[in-house]
C-alpha cells in the first residue's frame, strides 16, 4: 500500500502529473553512487511507487543492476554522445508511466568529456532535465571537512539546484551527528537526507570493467529487502521526496524529428524511416542478438532503433550452447565478458561454424568489443589459457592486466559500410582490457590447422588509406553476394565489395580535438567489427542502414 503522504506527493491538488525526480551524483568515482542508486530503487518500489531508473554516461553493468531492482529497463542519458534534445525527450517519455524518475550520475558531478566544459557530465544532465541532484560524500575518515565539501559542491554552479546530501560510510550515529551540525552551520539551506552505515551485506563485488553484472549476480529479493530496510533506517525518504517534486510541464515527444542536431555531422530533420525506407515491407529481417553472461553491452536505444527500423530482433545465449537462429537475416554481437566464458564459447562448435559460414555467405554480421574477439582467432586470457574463436578476422586478441583504452570516441565513416557511407559521424566510447596479437605471442600456441600468420604490425601500423591482407582461408562474399540496398540509403555496390584477400579499415577514430585521427573499424566483406561501442541515437540512420543491409541479403536468398 502507498503511504498517504507518496499519494499526495505523487497528486499534487489533482495534478497526476507531478512526479518525483532527481540524480544521484557524488564527489568522486566510488564514493558510493551505485549503492544509493540501488536501495533507493529498492526502498521505493517497497513504498509502491513505480520508478523509472536512468544512467548518465556510456555504461551497461549499472543500468543492467537498476533493471533487475527496478524491474523497469534503465536507460543511458549521454550528454557527449547524445543530443539535449534526443535526452529530453527519451527522459519525458519513460517517466510518463511511472511515479519517480531516478538518474544515477557518472564519476563525480562536475567531470565530463574534458575539463573546460561540462559536456557530458552529471551536471549538465541535471540542468537539461531541470532535476535536483543529491550529492553522496563518502564520510568515511571525515568530520567537518565534509561541510567545506558540500560548500563547494554546491556553491561550483548557481544554476544547478540541489535536493540534498547523502552521507556513506559512516561510523555511528555520533559521526553523523557531527556531520549534520558541520553542514547545518556552513551551508544550512542543504538538507542532510540521513547516514548510511557500513555494511558487507549489500556489498556488490567488482572487476577489471567495474561491478559484477546482474546476469551473473543473484540479488534476490532477501538482498533487496536488506538493502530496501537499510535505506528506510538510514534515510528520510520522505524528506527526500518533498525536495525533489518535478512537474511535467510538456508532454514526452517521440524520438523523431532532428534529434541529432547539434552533433558533429549528424543528419539533421531525421525522421525514423522505419520499415518502409529500410524496405522491409511486411516481411521484416530478422536479426540474431547474442545476449547471455557474456555479451551483455547492448544499449536499449540501440535494440529499439533496430525495432523501429523494421528489424525483428531474436535473442539467443552462444554461452549456453545455443547458435545463430535458423531464418535470420544478420547477426549483432554485443561487448561483455567473452574472456570470462571462452571456454564455453570456444566449445560451442555449433555457433562459431556457423558464423563462419554466414560470413561466406554474405550475410551482414556487426560486431563491437567482445564481439570482435569472438569474431577473431582466439582469445589469450589473462590466466594462459587460450581458445580459439571464429575465426573470421585474421587476429587474435589478448587480456591484458591493465586497462588498454577508456573514453569517448567519434566515429567517422571512411568508406562505405554496414553503417553507412564515407563522412558519417557515430559517437560511442572504448573500454577494453585486450588488445590485438599477433598469431606468435599467443599463451599456448594452439591454432586451427592451414591459417596463414597475420603480423601485429600488418593489424594496427598501416597508413590511413592502406588496406590489410587477409588469409586466403578468411571467408569474404562475392560481391554478387553482398551488395547494399537499392534504396536511397546507399551507393553502387562495388562500394561495399573489397576482394576476398583484403580486410579493409571503415572508421577513423577521434578522441580529442587536437589528436591526430587513427583507422580502426574492421571490415571484412559482409562482417564489420570495431573495438567502440557505438550509442546510434548519435545517428539514427545507423541503425536504418544495417537494416536495409540485413533486408536485402534476405531477399536475395
Amino acid at each position: 500500500m502507498i503511504p498517504k503522504e507518496c499519494k499526495r506527493l505523487a497528486e499534487v491538488e489533482g495534478d497526476q502529473r507531478q512526479k518525483q525526480a532527481f540524480l544521484v551524483c557524488g564527489t568522486h568515482s566510488g564514493c558510493g553512487k551505485t549503492t544509493v542508486t540501488l536501495g533507493l530503487l529498492a526502498a521505493l518500489r517497497a513504498r509502491g511507487l513505480s520508478v523509472q531508473p536512468f544512467k548518465v554516461g556510456p555504461d551497461f553493468i549499472d543500468p543492467g543492476l537498476h533493471t533487475l531492482i527496478a524491474g523497469k529497463q534503465s536507460r543511458n542519458l549521454d550528454g557527449w554522445m547524445l543530443s539535449r534534445r534526443w535526452n529530453e525527450e527519451l527522459f519525458l517519455r519513460l517517466i510518463e508511466g511511472s511515479d519517480v524518475g531516478l538518474i544515477e550520475g557518472v564519476m563525480g558531478l562536475f567531470d565530463g568529456y574534458e575539463g573546460q566544459t561540462e559536456s557530458g557530465s552529471s551536471a549538465e544532465m541535471a540542468k537539461w532535465l531541470d532535476v535536483p541532484a543529491v550529492l553522496v560524500v563518502d564520510a568515511r575518515s571525515m568530520a567537518r571537512s565534509a561541510a567545506a565539501l558540500i560548500y563547494g559542491f554546491t556553491r561550483f554552479d548557481p544554476a544547478l539546484k540541489f535536493g540534498g546530501v547523502i552521507f556513506n560510510q559512516i561510523g555511528g550515529d555520533a559521526h553523523l551527528e557531527y556531520l549534520q551540525e558541520a553542514v547545518a552551520s556552513a551551508c544550512p539551506e542543504v538538507a542532510v537526507l540521513g547516514g548510511i552505515p557500513r555494511e558487507d551485506r549489500v556489498r556488490i563485488p567488482e572487476r577489471h570493467l567495474g561491478l559484477v553484472t546482474a546476469d551473473e549476480m543473484s540479488l534476490d529479493a532477501g538482498w533487496q529487502k536488506t538493502l530496501a530496510e537499510l535505506m528506510e533506517k538510514s534515510l528520510d525518504i520522505d524528506l527526500l521526496l518533498e525536495k525533489t517534486r518535478y512537474t511535467m510541464h510538456t508532454g514526452p515527444g517521440p524520438l523523431t524529428s532532428d534529434l541529432t542536431t547539434g552533433l558533429p555531422g549528424a543528419a539533421e530533420g531525421w525522421a525514423g524511416g522505419g520499415a518502409a525506407k529500410t524496405g522491409c515491407g511486411a516481411s521484416p529481417p530478422e536479426i540474431a542478438v547474442a545476449r547471455d553472461a557474456a555479451f551483455c553491452f547492448y544499449y536499449p536505444d540501440n535494440l529499439e532503433l533496430l525495432e523501429k527500423a523494421g528489424a525483428r530482433l531474436r535473442f539467443f545465449s552462444p554461452v549456453c550452447g545455443e547458435t545463430l537462429p535458423e531464418g535470420c537475416s544478420g547477426a549483432y554481437l554485443g561487448g561483455g565478458y567473452p574472456e570470462l566464458f571462452a571456454k564455453a564459447i570456444s566449445e560451442n562448435a555449433r555457433f562459431l561454424h556457423s558464423l563462419r559460414e554466414r560470413a561466406g555467405l554474405g550475410m551482414p554480421i556487426y560486431a563491437e568489443c567482445g564481439g570482435l574477439m569472438t569474431l577473431g582467432r582466439f582469445i589469450d586470457t589473462i590466466e594462459g589459457e587460450n581458445y580459439i574463436m571464429a575465426g573470421i578476422l585474421p587476429f587474435g586478441t589478448r587480456m591484458l592486466p591493465r586497462r588498454k583504452a577508456l573514453g569517448y570516441t567519434e566515429v567517422v565513416l571512411r568508406r562505405q559500410c554496414l553503417l553507412g557511407g564515407p563522412g558519417r559521424v557515430i559517437r560511442g566510447h572504448e573500454f577494453h582490457y585486450s588488445e590485438i596479437a599477433e598469431e606468435t605471442e599467443a599463451g599456448s600456441g594452439k591454432r586451427e590447422a592451414g591459417r596463414d600468420e597475420v603480423h601485429y604490425s600488418e593489424i594496427v601500423g598501416p597508413e590511413p588509406d592502406s588496406v590489410l591482407h587477409l588469409p586466403s582461408s578468411v571467408l569474404s562474399p562475392p560481391s554478387s553476394v553482398f551488395s547494399p540496398p537499392s534504396s536511397v540509403l546507399s551507393p553502387p555496390s562495388s562500394v561495399l565489395s573489397p576482394p576476398s584477400s583484403v580486410l579493409e579499415f571503415a572508421y577513423d577514430l577521434r578522441r580529442r580535438k587536437d589528436e591526430a585521427a587513427r583507422p580502426e573499424g574492421y571490415q571484412a566483406g559482409s562482417v564489420l567489427a570495431s573495438y567502440i561501442h557505438l550509442h546510434w541515437g548519435s545517428a539514427p540512420e545507423a541503425a536504418e542502414q544495417f537494416v536495409s543491409y540485413c533486408a536485402e541479403w534476405k531477399k536475395g536468398r
